[in-house]
């Protein structure tokens, strides 16, 4: 690619053709303010934030879409254009909510931070925006438009990234507003409830449905019982909430934390992600079986994994002839639920009725998973409250902990018990090498060499990856697998789904198994994970789960003694009645 010279404020830089003063700007340490650009996503240019002077030019140009050209000279410092950006920012608190010591983005807006880097102290014009409804339709995401800057961040991401198309500018000029198609609420919108709305919003705009309060009065509850599990992702990421690099593993000190805040029992959804493993490896092995052995023609085939409730959400609206392609295991969240409230009940000699399970998610439609008709297979409401990684960190807060400075502790037994197959569904690319540690060796009843556990092709940020693995030498059992070449396939980001389901939905693709995660980079990139999560912070987090997986002593979800020891004693085998009832359920057309 040709390169391209240019001045911005006296000094030079070379850059790729192509590139955008923004871009080329921060290669020499000059920080021009922006608020409607995010990477990943196309920026429009509307928050007029950015504004340079570019020599030759007749106006002051957008620098987040503007691309450099040989020989120009940008000033980013002129008066002009600080009194320009200045006016900009008043503009948009003109028409903002002045509530933000009351508001959920308080000490972390980034119109807030702009103005208070840009000195702005009083705004020269009033406040005449008409005050609407908060939109609290969802389970998940509550919408608060009076503090919408028309930014169209969350635009970008739910067209671009995510290719489900929600929300969009509706109307003009004065009149635009952000909404849904026909402008009803995002509860009867085609929402899948998956949140990353809620992680580039630069405001208060679009964020978590708040479980703080009641996971509180749970706790603050004598006669409740209260158990939290926590999932893969949160341990690399809750640590930036207080400061920590991303990537920061603090498993320890949030199991310590949370111990402090009250709960009864500190559990681990890795525990039910090993499980998850044994049931979905199972579940695909009798339908290769079907289609091999019994040429059943009618055999779903290939397998979807169905731990990420996005995905479920997007599946139900967009592709329900293949929702039979999914697997009918349970998120690994849901069979926790499910299993606090019956195996653990029984252990603990506690009446289920008593029991309140939290879980402390990367995600914001875990929140709309738990309370799906279908995720009461104990009877009662499988988990309680779904709080997110900021939801956790704010609770931390408020019961004034002192996160960084406590020990690290261990989780409890058996249900806080787990494997570095459990860590890696945190990553895109996780579950399904979770899977194939588990299923080569139940297959080849052979070991796999601690240095052939990761899947490398199924690794890393790429939106669609494929890998094969071909079996040899099985075991009576699975003879029939012999010399058969399973295809598999990951994709994160829903757009990527779509390019998936397209190509299973033409017959394309030859694939036995498939890991689609609804977020990019997979849990990790969840939107309810600390902001903002760039490719670089994904790719800190995934590192660091990596890491953990690494340095356990057991790495297969098969070998874990606490999974072994609930099929001796509660669940039999896997796929059998019990955890037909428990751990499996079926999906719907929306």
């Amino acid at each position: 690619m040709p390169s391209v010279t240019l001045t911005i404020d006296r000094q030079t830089v070379t850059v790729p053709a192509g590139t955008t003063i923004l871009d080329a700007a921060k290669k020499v340490g000059v920080v021009i303010p922006t608020l409607c650009q995010f990477p990943g996503v196309s920026s429009p240019g509307s928050c007029r934030v950015c504004l340079v002077e570019v020599q030759g030019a007749r106006t002051l140009q957008p620098s987040c879409v503007s691309t450099v050209a040989e020989g120009m000279v940008v000033r980013t410092n002129t008066k002009s254009a600080r009194d320009s950006r200045r006016l900009s920012v008043e503009l948009l608190l003109a028409n903002h909510p002045w509530d933000c010591n009351a508001c959920v983005r308080n000490g972390e807006c980034e119109l807030q931070a702009l103005a208070q880097d840009m000195g702005i102290t009083e705004v020269r014009f009033p406040y005449t925006k008409e005050k609407v409804p908060v939109d609290t339709s969802t389970p998940a995401l509550i919408r608060d438009m009076n503090k919408c800057i028309l930014c169209r961040r969350c635009v970008a991401v739910c067209q671009e990234v995510q290719g489900v198309g929600s929300l969009a500018p509706r109307a003009r000029g004065f009149d635009t507003v952000i909404g849904t198609g026909s402008g009803d609420e995002l509860g009867e919108a085609v929402c899948v409830q998956c949140g990353q709305c809620s992680a580039v919003c630069p405001v208060g705009a679009i964020y978590e449905k708040d479980a703080i309060e009641a996971v509180w009065a749970a706790l603050d509850d004598p006669t409740k019982h209260v158990v939290v599990q926590t999932a893969p992702a949160i341990r690399a990421a809750l640590g930036e909430c207080f400061g920590c690099k991303p990537g920061t593993v603090v498993t320890g000190k949030m199991v310590a934390a949370l111990r402090r805040l009250g709960f009864d029992k500190v559990f681990d959804t890795n525990f039910t992600a090993d499980l998850t493993i044994i049931e979905e490896g199972y579940e695909l092995l009798r339908r290769l079986k079907k289609a091999l052995v019994d040429k059943d023609a009618g055999v779903s085939l290939p397998m979807f994994t169905s731990c990420s409730p996005g995905w479920i959400n997007y599946m139900e609206y967009f592709y329900p002839k293949l929702l039979p392609n999914l697997s009918t295991c349970k998120s690994p969240q849901q069979m926790f639920g499910a299993l606090a409230k019956t195996y653990y009940a029984k252990k603990a000699g506690v009446d289920p009725k008593d029991i309140v399970v939290v879980s402390v998610m990367p995600c914001t439609a875990k929140k709309y998973e738990c309370v799906r008709p279908e995720m009461n297979g104990s009877g009662f409401q499988d988990v309680d409250y779904v709080l997110t990684t900021r939801e956790l960190g704010q609770l931390i807060k408020e019961g004034g902990i002192d996160f960084l400075s406590l020990p690290d502790e261990e989780q409890d037994i058996p249900m806080g018990m787990s494997t570095g197959a459990a860590d890696i569904f945190a990553n895109t690319g996780g579950v399904m090498e979770a899977a194939l540690r588990t299923v080569y060796e139940v297959v080849t009843g052979r070991e796999l060499p601690t240095d052939g556990l990761h899947v490398v092709p199924v690794q890393g940020l790429e939106g669609l990856k494929e890998a094969s693995l071909t079996f040899s030498e099985c075991v009576p059992e699975w003879s029939f697998l012999e010399g058969v070449t399973a295809k598999v396939a990951v994709a994160h980001g829903l757009s990527n789904a779509h390019k998936v389901c397209e190509r299973v939905a033409s017959g394309e693709g030859g694939y036995h198994f498939i890991e689609v995660m609804c977020c990019p980079g997979g849990c990790i990139g969840g939107g309810g994970q600390p902001r903002s999560t760039t490719d670089e912070v994904r790719k800190a987090r995934i590192a660091a789960i990596y890491h953990e997986d690494e340095g356990r002593p057991l790495r297969k979800s098969h070998t874990n003694p606490a999974v072994t020891e609930i099929y001796e004693e509660f669940l039999g085998e896997p796929g059998g009645h019990t955890s037909h009832k428990l751990l499996h359920t079926h999906y719907h057309s929306k």
